[in-house]
């Protein structure tokens, strides 16, 4: 089992995978309409969500993520309620909804606050950059809240790399970290190789969290041109297509090859692919408790240098 490290170059200490808990809690009204919900289905509710944390925290991994945004604040309220007392590093982002300005960020905070049922928050990271908004004056607000001690360590979600840079420099000027940057990325999704951001991550010591490790569960093995993924968004999504679908076989059956030397599953493999970059930390989503020891098998190996760069050539049409 792999020991902790610091999220980029920020204090903060945190396994080498986190645990997303983007479809964790009970949304009423329109929050139960989230994209997230309906891409991937429904949560597995209270007790599977209580198993997932359990069985996460037992095997190590103790980072779990959220968001405001997420099932309408369910999630955040879901995430407080199982980890209240435990020793997790808890990240969550802001804004809760669309229209939001630089100064609406410590009321913000203050929900992010009260929803998880917390004092402080590990990871604070800004969900999605605008152009309507400027990064080096939110970032100030973002450098003020991690002096008053409301927040650890400061991120970013969705950030280029240009944005990343900015971002970077404008904490700089306060002597704080730009600890992360939240993008996707996996074998299915390997832009972050080409468009800049994992070079600058490498370059400003900035950790690259990669959402939707498992190519929302393509990489999984378990869906294929028969056998369709669930979730109405995920069934019409392009990569979910029948040819898409298809062309994912060869992945799946390199996975499948490599796992078996190690008594691995493809999701496993996969994920230790991203793992073995030490500037990558992956966030694959877990609903239950099954999910969540699946997931955790990915830190109890190691892929050799040769394996690692089998499945980067066999994805490369995956990096455009």
């Amino acid at each position: 089992m792999e020991q902790k490290t610091s999220l980029g170059r920020s204090k903060l200490q945190v396994p080498r995978m986190g645990v997303g808990a983007m479809t964790w809690g009970d949304p009423h009204g329109l929050a139960r309409l989230h994209p997230a919900k309906i891409a991937y289905g429904g949560a597995h509710g209270y007790d599977e969500e209580k198993r997932a944390v359990e069985s996460s925290v037992a095997a190590g991994v103790t980072l779990f993520d959220t968001a405001a945004m997420y099932s309408g604040g369910a999630a955040e309220r879901r995430l407080g309620e199982l980890t209240r007392g435990q020793d997790v590093v808890i990240a969550t982002k802001f804004p809760s909804g669309f229209s939001f300005r630089v100064e609406d960020l410590p009321k913000e905070l203050d929900g992010n606050l009260a929803r998880l049922g917390r004092d402080s928050i590990d990871l604070y990271q800004h969900h999605y950059p605008s152009n309507k908004m400027s990064i080096p004056k939110l970032m100030e607000k973002l450098a003020d809240a991690v002096e008053a001690g409301k927040i650890k360590a400061a991120g970013v979600s969705n950030y280029s790399a240009e944005q990343m840079r900015e971002a970077h420099a404008a904490l700089a000027k306060r002597g704080i970290p730009l600890a992360s940057n939240q993008v996707e990325y996996s074998l299915l999704h390997r832009q972050p190789e080409t468009n800049g951001v994992l070079d600058a991550c490498r370059e400003l010591g900035i950790t690259l969290i990669a959402y939707s490790p498992l190519g929302m569960g393509a990489l999984t093995g378990k869906y294929s041109a028969t056998n369709r993924a669930g979730g109405f968004f995920r069934r019409i999504l392009p990569n979910f297509s029948r040819k898409a679908m298809d062309a994912v076989q060869p992945i799946i059956h390199l996975l499948r090859e490599i796992g078996e030397r190690y008594s691995k599953t493809p999701s496993q493999v996969a994920l230790r692919w991203l793992i073995e970059n030490p500037i990558v930390l992956p966030i694959p989503g877990a609903k239950n408790g099954k999910q969540a020891m699946d997931n955790a098998g990915a830190l109890t190996f190691s892929l050799t240098a040769e394996e690692v760069e089998s499945l980067s050539q066999a994805t490369m049409a995956w990096r455009k």
